[in-house]
């Protein structure tokens, strides 16, 4: 099974009965379809960087599910289906919630390149040792 994540934007002139009547629905299509709701948040409403369909502010709704790849078809399909709805999106997420960091250096790791970074001296302290031209005495 593969998690999910999904948002989506509802009209703010809905009512409370009509908002909890899509979002009701919205769940029902996770349960038809085998998926497991695993949390739902509910952040009411928020304005929006910019209108959208002349409104300045959306009421604003996440599911985290899992389940087969066809719940977010079908919850993509009824979301075009609702002109309450006005933006979802819906993310793959990684199976172990773990973010991709950058490795921390190793403290080996410096000193193996400290000797490379000596290795120039080396190579100067090595031309120090030919003959240099002679410089012209002043008398």
């Amino acid at each position: 099974m593969l998690l999910y994540e999904t948002g989506f934007l509802l009209a703010p002139n809905l009512s409370e009965e009509e908002t909890e009547k899509i979002i009701g629905q919205m769940i029902e299509v996770v349960s038809l379809k085998e998926g497991r709701l695993v949390r739902q948040e509910r952040w009411g409403k928020r304005r929006l960087a910019y209108s959208i369909e002349r409104f300045n502010e959306a009421f604003y709704v996440f599911f985290h599910y899992e389940g087969r790849p066809d719940i977010p078809v079908e919850l993509e399909r009824r979301f075009k289906q609702s002109d309450a709805v006005l933006r979802y999106l819906t993310l793959k997420k990684d199976a172990k919630g773990a973010l991709r960091r950058k490795k921390k250096k190793e403290p080996g790791a410096e000193e193996k390149s400290a000797p490379a970074a000596e290795a120039p001296e080396h190579k100067s302290d090595a031309a120090a040792g030919q003959a240099a031209p002679e410089s012209p005495e002043v008398k």
